[in-house]
């Protein structure tokens, strides 16, 4: 009886090990892990990618450190992180769209591509909506190209190049003018929305308690099909304009990074996606579930993202 049991806790413990995750022995950072991510503190990006840290520092051990690299859409942050020495280290987490977009309108004077970088995994999609205070003189796209007609102009909140060209489209199709304010990110639109320094602006989840307490209202979905939570607004296609958006965040490093250390991090980022606190955080981030679609299926949702972004933004 004690051989038998001592032969069935050694086949349990080694089944055990084999059905641990790769990064639980096979590799562990030398130093802090850093998750520099591209846009501004408060944002949809940045909580996630907060939380995102936190539990995988809890399923691992690890020290995980968060830094904001706002500017350019997350160009900025890929700027730098494909500029630096492999590390093994230094992770990057920023959005599909702006990204793709900016290689497109001048891919030749970046310093990356989509072969600059491996990749980690994905952790979301969003939707992208057009807000406005609920006391915007206009209900929906076509209510405000009216109303920017009749004033000359009308005031946009953007923060990402891939809204700037929706704005763009919708002035070259429609012959309305926008006057275009830069924000760091979702949150900031916010404040100038509130503030009243603009009259509309684009925000992936940011906006989600302004609908709640009745304080703004979406006025046409971004995304190629109708938002989830507003099905009866119109997309700007629907509207009209021919132009989406279907924003992916996505994690990557440095190419040339040790492949134990690919396999290692993107098993903690699939595991930390898979827990209940990021899932609901997720969820009041965008609306909807995790989605992880792995190094290779990160890398081809780049460059075939890149491919289709030459269609939808290429001038």
């Amino acid at each position: 009886m004690k051989l038998t049991t001592k032969l069935m806790a050694l086949a349990t413990s080694a089944v055990m090990a084999l059905a641990a995750p790769a990064f639980a022995e096979d590799w562990a950072p030398d130093g802090p892990l850093t998750i520099q991510i591209g846009f501004g503190a408060g944002g949809s990006t940045d909580t996630m990618g907060r939380v995102l840290a936190e539990v995988m520092k809890k399923n691992t051990g690890w020290n995980i450190v968060v830094e904001n690299k706002p500017g350019g859409g997350g160009v900025a942050m890929f700027t730098g992180l494909s500029q630096r020495p492999v590390d093994n280290k230094t992770i990057g987490m920023g959005v599909s769209i702006p990204v793709l977009v900016q290689l497109v309108q001048r891919g030749d004077q970046l310093p990356f591509d989509t072969d600059s970088f491996d990749y980690l995994g994905t952790v979301a999609k969003a939707e992208l909506a057009l807000v406005a205070s609920k006391d915007a003189p206009f209900d929906d796209l076509e209510g405000m190209i009216a109303y920017a007609k009749e004033q000359g102009s009308l005031p946009v909140a953007t923060m990402a190049p891939p809204q700037v060209l929706m704005m763009n489209q919708t002035k070259s199709t429609t012959g309305a003018d926008f006057n275009l304010v830069t924000a760091d990110g979702g949150a900031e639109v916010m404040k100038l929305i509130l503030g009243g320094q603009v009259m509309a602006g684009f925000g992936s989840g940011e906006h989600y308690p302004y609908l709640d307490s009745g304080d703004m209202k979406v006025i046409a979905g971004a995304n190629q099909s109708r938002l989830s939570y507003a099905p009866d607004v119109k997309t700007f296609i629907e509207s009209g304009v021919n132009a989406y958006v279907d924003p992916i965040f996505f994690l990557a490093m440095r190419a040339g990074t040790d492949p134990a250390a690919i396999t290692a991090i993107s098993a903690a980022i699939d595991e930390a996606t898979k827990a209940p606190e990021f899932a609901k955080i997720v969820q009041n981030a965008v609306k909807g579930d995790p989605i992880n679609m792995g190094t290779d299926g990160t890398k081809k949702m780049m460059v075939d993202g890149l491919a289709n972004a030459k269609i939808l933004f290429a001038k």
